[in-house]
């Protein structure tokens, strides 16, 4: 692939992660003045999990600490991201020296936590997030925009 093509793919994948924390930011909105444990609760019974096992006891006890105020800091924190992802695709899509270094920062960023969360305890969604990370800043290194 060349080096644009590598580059517009990191700027896909990035926009994909905007668009599905926009969609999540917007989920969230819908609850404020919502009776969010009561869904919480439900959603559990739908997917016939034990609530008293491990993540979905966490999912409860976070989703009954849920005020709107801590929902509209969500909601406007992954707009916040959601935006950020967003300008960043756009840049890396036209082949921005700016977007370019950006992005290098923002995915490096994430490679200490990733390594020190393996390093806690190696699962296989912590590889995959590890591994794109390290993709994505291969490609970005390579990818370097005249």
């Amino acid at each position: 692939m060349s080096k644009s093509a590598d580059l517009r793919l990191v700027a896909v994948f990035e926009a994909a992660k905007g668009i599905l924390v926009f969609a999540t930011a917007c989920a969230i909105f819908k609850f404020i003045h919502a009776n969010v444990q009561e869904t919480a609760e439900q959603l559990v019974r739908h997917f016939h999990l034990n609530p008293a096992s491990h993540y979905p006891r966490i999912f409860l006890e976070i989703a009954s600490n849920l005020d709107d105020t801590r929902l509209l800091a969500l909601g406007f924190g992954a707009l916040a991201y959601a935006v950020v992802r967003l300008v960043e695709a756009y840049g890396l899509w036209y082949g921005k020296q700016w977007a370019w270094i950006f992005g290098l920062i923002s995915a490096g960023l994430y490679i200490p936590i990733e390594i020190f969360e393996l390093a806690k305890r190696i699962n296989w969604a912590e590889a995959v997030l590890f591994l794109a990370n390290v993709m994505i800043l291969v490609i970005l290194l390579r990818g370097r925009p005249r």
